[in-house]
């Protein structure tokens, strides 16, 4: 399992890819250069926000809803106009969006953190049919947020404590009882960033840091890892034919200007045949 650079224009911090089913497409974003990117066929695109933007979720062919430091938006990818949905911490100007994906049921679960990684100053949230609610205070880099494909549990991370989390949840998909571990890498000296689940139920860890993702079953047992040209893997996403292909968003962010020189594939987007096999990502329910 070899990696191929699937898009060679770097990123600051390369978060959120989401395979959209019904466009064949992928999208991802720069959050720290406020970007929005995808390819169509060989074509590079690109949408540039007023503000910092990190995850999606799709709505149907031609609109995604958005979450941004302040809010949930939709957003026409034919138009570029955007529609406010709900505010989304809008009155803290410490915190932005991170990581997020949307559950089976259509409810888009969304982390904030400090803009400087604050410790404790983010939340997990999930919007579901117009209602915002906060599921876990404090934390300080939300992540890994993935979800089983029988929809009975969601997995997600505080980075900072390397400790992967397994939530329960109930049959509205909101979350059932106290989390539990499912994987500490503290041992490992790993840091869980993104992650996605396959059609298998094992849970593929972007780690920050470590140039792989790596694949844990579901005990949490290591089974598999793949190397990506990045030094800060960021976030995973299965797409293409049957998605069987795995894309890698990378980041530049703290990789000192030497290094980049010499390893100028730092910040790009990979992808990786032979993986494994995804789920497709769920529609986004707005109401």
């Amino acid at each position: 399992m070899t990696y191929q650079i699937f898009d060679n224009r770097p990123c600051d911090l390369g978060e959120g890819p989401l395979w959209h089913p019904e466009r064949q497409q992928l999208f991802w974003f720069d959050i720290t250069n406020s970007l929005l990117r995808s390819r169509d066929d060989d074509h590079a695109l690109e949408w540039r926000f007023d503000r910092m933007v990190s995850a999606a979720g799709w709505v149907d062919r031609d609109h995604l809803l958005i979450a941004s430091e302040r809010d949930l938006v939709l957003f026409d990818l034919r138009t570029e106009a955007e529609t406010h949905v709900i505010d989304l911490e809008a009155d803290n100007s410490i915190t932005r969006s991170n990581d997020g994906r949307i559950d089976p049921l259509g409810g888009f679960w969304i982390g904030t953190m400090g803009k400087e990684a604050e410790a404790g100053a983010g939340a997990i949230y999930r919007f579901y049919r117009g209602e915002l609610r906060q599921l876990y205070p404090d934390i300080s880099i939300p992540n890994a947020i993935s979800f089983a494909p029988d929809g009975r549990s969601a997995c997600f991370t505080d980075t900072v404590t390397q400790r992967v989390m397994r939530q329960a949840l109930d049959a509205d998909g909101w979350p059932d009882g106290p989390p539990e571990l499912l994987r500490d890498l503290t041992e490992d000296r790993k840091n869980p960033d993104g992650a996605v689940i396959d059609r298998d139920g094992n849970i593929w860890i972007a780690e920050w840091g470590a140039s792989r993702v790596a694949c844990y079953d579901q005990q949490g047992d290591f089974l598999t890892s793949v190397a990506v040209g990045g030094r800060h893997s960021s976030c995973p996403a299965f797409g293409g034919a049957e998605f069987s292909t795995l894309f890698v968003t990378t980041a530049r962010q703290g990789v000192r200007e030497d290094v980049l020189a010499q390893q100028p594939e730092n910040g790009m987007v990979f992808a990786v045949t032979g993986a494994g096999r995804g789920q497709p990502e769920h529609r986004v329910r707005l109401d």
